[in-house]
């Protein structure tokens, strides 16, 4: 998953129109009455949705690079004053990427080669979040600036000019578990759009931000988080700036706390325990049900919070499915990458997507281990959904 998509394909938007319910192929949403017509206009891949990914779709992209170097974290202490709610990371060099997770124990049945080949990465110190952004700060945002939120806004005539006019209705998608099981490839089963909902109606529109304050803010798409992190003069994080910083220093560990998923029986992040996505089915055995506030646990060695799992989120990168190994394939390291130019996803090629990280509370060894440090998410950039946020950075000043 990364995101679960807030618009339905307009290759779809004929079938749409006569009532069917359209299964589009590698799509993440599950399209039930109002889903059906308006979700698959930018349907993402399975992982979009709950953490998992199509990538049998995608082409295999072999580890050129099976074992991680030593990181090696750049001297010195932060230059200046700390920001405000920000830790210092200090940059330098590392391996980027993961191994093939099916092969560690709790590590999912997906390959995810979209994480291969490992490559050397070499990043200046920045600034980051220590937390994801809550509903507190983004409401203090909008507040000072009156900013309206993608899922907040009538789609347009322009944007989807096929669509019925009744099908033009603000809102956003929101996990919605069936009462049994069922099976996990038909990911249809668990997701509703639900007219209403957005960030100050995360469940729909009978709720509210009430005791949620120190929760994250959620059913933000792209250019949300950008508008935001303008506003606070600050950045989005490169999808490198993430990995680095998730990894705290670390070398090669598969969960930003190390190498096992539990340690010493305790859970270490907000992540699914139990059968996945029946209603009621989340244990809650690492202490919250769904969303969690933040900070609940505890820092990486940077002392960042929530870096796996709670909620994804964005980066500024474009996702292209093959671009390590494009980097893999130019050799030495790469040094500050933002990325590639464009966007490109094998499973749906005219979607524009960005880099998501770090997983959700929806994220279970059952379904999708994308709480994994080094594995991606991605995201069509005007998609949002109830597990889906971000965090910023800031660039240091330069040490002389």
């Amino acid at each position: 998953m990364s995101t679960v998509t807030r618009t339905m394909k307009r290759q779809d938007h004929k079938r749409v129109a006569n009532g069917q319910l359209v299964l589009v192929a590698a799509t993440a949403l599950a399209v039930v009455g109002l889903l059906t017509w308006w979700l698959l206009f930018r349907s993402q891949p399975v992982h979009d949705l709950a953490g998992s990914s199509a990538t049998k779709s995608q082409p295999v992209m072999p580890n050129a690079q099976p074992n991680f170097e030593a990181t090696i974290v750049n001297s010195g202490s932060a230059p200046g004053a700390l920001p405000v709610g920000m830790v210092y990371i200090p940059g330098g060099e590392f391996s980027m990427g993961s191994l093939d997770p099916t092969e560690m124990v709790c590590g999912g049945d997906q390959p995810m080669d979209d994480a291969r080949p490992l490559h050397r990465v070499q990043l200046d110190g920045f600034f980051m979040d220590a937390t994801e952004v809550t509903n507190e700060q983004f409401g203090s945002f909008v507040q000072a600036t009156g900013y309206v939120t993608v899922a907040e806004r009538k789609p347009t005539r322009e944007e989807f000019p096929e669509a019925p006019e009744e099908n033009l209705v603000a809102g956003s998608v929101v996990f919605s578990p069936p009462p049994r099981p069922v099976p996990l490839n038909d990911h249809y089963q668990w997701w509703s759009y639900v007219p209403g909902a957005n960030w100050r109606h995360p469940d729909g529109p009978t709720s509210d931000l009430k005791s949620r304050e120190k929760v994250p803010v959620v059913h933000i798409a792209y250019e949300d988080a950008a508008a935001y992190a303008k506003w606070a003069g600050k950045r989005l994080p490169t999808e490198a700036e993430f990995e680095f910083a998730a990894r705290g220093g670390l070398t090669g560990k598969p969960y930003a706390w190390g190498d096992e998923l539990k340690p010493g029986g305790k859970w270490p992040a907000n992540i699914y325990q139990g059968k996945f996505p029946v209603k009621g089915g989340d244990a809650g055995e690492d202490g919250f049900k769904g969303i969690a506030p933040v900070a609940q646990y505890r820092p990486n060695g940077y002392g960042l919070f929530d870096v796996g799992g709670n909620v994804w989120e964005w980066t500024s990168d474009w996702y292209r499915a093959d671009y390590y190994s494009t980097l893999a394939a130019q050799g030495g390291i790469a040094r500050n990458p933002q990325g590639p130019a464009s966007s490109l996803d094998p499973a749906e090629p005219r979607e524009p997507k960005r880099v998501q990280r770090g997983g959700s509370f929806l994220c279970t060894d059952e379904y999708c281990t994308r709480y994994m440090v080094g594995t991606r998410g991605k995201g069509e950039v005007r998609s949002a959904s109830n597990h889906l946020g971000f965090r910023c950075v800031k660039d240091a000043p330069k040490q002389s």
